[in-house]
């Protein structure tokens, strides 16, 4: 038996990636490549389907909810068999494998949907191919997701002093494959044909699984399973305990295809499940925890229900506003004519501007004794993500001559919510790690990703508040679908205030309440 953290670090001196291990070069391009199949899909998906297959806005939006939020779900239970029994390597290489399947798949059109009288016509066969490929691409995604992290972490030992610095790089990797794809895969499907656009993605994702196949020696073995003869051990029926769980991920992958098909099921599931965590939650902070824990412990519950909230309006980006860009945008940016999935890359792009800036900012502040707290930094993130929505509602009321609304007010709004995400995203998994009991931060974890996953439900639930009427996927009255989109933004400004606001009047008892934990 060998543990992963006993195998002892050859790699100091192994410098010959910006001063960083060639591992982390592996898991830097294979991330890249694995976002940019992601996002390269993600912001075509909806316009795929309302405009390709003719669904209605609200049976799209349900799809990509039903989507987004197992993607976001099952990285738990892929975090914990690669910890328990697969190892990461593993883990990374069968994910891969799913999700090249899955995103190639995906290529498969079929026949466009067409209608006849009253009725639409739409190919079953090319739909159960969809479904198929987006449940492969859940899977895929829960094994190698939270995995691919794991092994950046392991490439150091917690004394090293590049380890922040090759996580920087790393999430670079993560925002570069946003930005290409959301470029050149959004061009590609809505310019040449949704296959180009799919199958580009696609590409990229055979390209990150043959690089991280490549490069795996340069891991040094701080990837593998954490005890070997368990995997060879027989379970219960018959085979050895790793190709059980290739064959649970399999099917799995039936499973997921159908949830996807039966939208109530996702929902149903989610509430469930909160309910349930809910419930082990509050029973565990009554009977489990002394006073100083039990606060600490109800402020990461305030702020993780909070970041419902934050997704839930953030995430607008791939449903209500990428059918806004598409119907009643006007998309010439400074002399540029974008597609409608195009403005996905203005999230990682002013992540690139401004990531930086903030990590100065904080630091800057720490120093003088007056960076904000985690709970303000939470409202203010909420607080950006809703005036994003207030600049498009101004937008709205300023219609070009063709009843357009300016594109340079869809730049603003996507600032404002990076800006927030900044504020927000980047202190929410720390704050996990300390304000939660140590013998249940994995519980909480999962909790901060269940709650990501919920947000995505949510977030569907409110974009069909403005389901606009559409013939073979175009808007019939432009004008009313402005006031429609404008209805629905003005009432995400005010309720992401509130939320905001609400949060920040609490802050100083929340921050009371963590006992000296920033």
């Amino acid at each position: 038996m060998s543990t992963a953290n006993a195998v002892p670090h050859p790699i100091h001196s192994d410098t010959s990636f910006l001063g960083h291990p060639r591992g982390l070069f592996v898991c830097f391009a294979t991330e890249l490549w694995e976002r940019f199949s992601f996002y390269g899909m993600k912001f075509l998906l909806l316009l795929y389907l309302t405009k390709y297959h003719l669904f209605s806005d609200s049976n799209g939006l349900e799809v990509l909810g039903g989507y987004a939020a197992l993607v976001y779900a099952v990285p738990v239970i892929g975090g914990l068999l690669a910890d328990r029994y697969l190892g990461m390597r593993k883990s990374v290489i069968f994910g891969a494998v799913l999700l090249t399947l899955g995103h190639l798949g995906m290529a498969m059109e079929g026949e466009q949907a067409h209608r006849v009288g009253d009725d639409i016509v739409r190919d079953e066969s090319a739909l159960q191919a969809f479904y198929f490929s987006l449940a492969l691409i859940v899977i895929g995604v829960g094994f190698l997701k939270p995995n691919i992290s794991t092994i950046v972490g392991r490439l150091y030992t917690q004394d090293d002093p590049r380890r922040d610095a090759g996580f920087t790089i790393f999430y670079m990797g993560i925002n570069i494959g946003a930005l290409l794809a959301t470029l050149l895969c959004g061009y590609l499907g809505e310019t040449f044909g949704w296959r180009y656009g799919f199958g580009a993605a696609g590409i990229g994702m055979v390209i990150g699984l043959v690089t991280f196949l490549w490069g795996q020696k340069h891991l040094h073995g701080l990837a593998e399973p954490g005890d070997s003869d368990l995997l060879r051990k027989k379970s219960l029926i018959g085979l050895n305990v790793e190709w059980t769980i290739y064959l649970c991920g399999v099917l799995s992958v039936f499973a997921a295809w159908q949830m996807l098909q039966f939208h109530g099921a996702v929902g149903m599931g989610l509430n469930v499940l909160s309910l349930v965590v809910l419930v082990g939650l509050g029973w565990f902070i009554a009977v489990k925890c002394n006073p100083v824990e039990r606060s600490r412990m109800i402020v990461l519950i305030i702020l993780t229900m909070s970041t419902v909230v934050f997704w839930a309006l953030f995430e607008q980006a791939a449903a209500s506003m990428t059918l806004f860009a598409d119907r009643v945008l006007d998309r010439n940016i400074f002399g540029l004519q974008l597609a409608a999935s195009q403005f996905g890359f203005l999230n990682p792009f002013f992540i690139f501007l401004f990531a930086p800036v903030f990590a100065w900012l904080w630091t800057f502040l720490g120093r003088r004794g007056r960076e904000p707290s985690t709970p303000v930094k939470f409202a203010l993130g909420i607080a950006q993500a809703a005036l994003g929505f207030g600049a498009l509602v101004i937008g709205a009321t300023r219609p070009n001559e063709a009843g357009l609304v300016a594109g340079y007010w869809m730049v603003f709004a996507y600032l404002l919510h990076t800006t927030g995400e900044l504020c927000l995203s980047p202190v929410g998994l720390s704050a996990v790690t300390k304000l939660a009991v140590p013998s249940v931060v994995g519980v909480m974890m999962g909790s901060w990703f269940l709650a990501t996953a919920y947000s995505e439900y949510v977030a569907v639930q409110l974009a069909k508040l403005a389901t606009v009427e559409t013939v073979d996927g175009a808007v019939k009255n432009i004008g009313a679908a402005v006031t429609s989109y404008a209805e629905l933004f003005n009432s995400l400004f005010y309720v992401g205030l509130a939320v905001a606001a609400v949060l920040l009047l609490l802050s100083p008892l929340l921050k009371k309440m963590m006992h000296g934990i920033h």
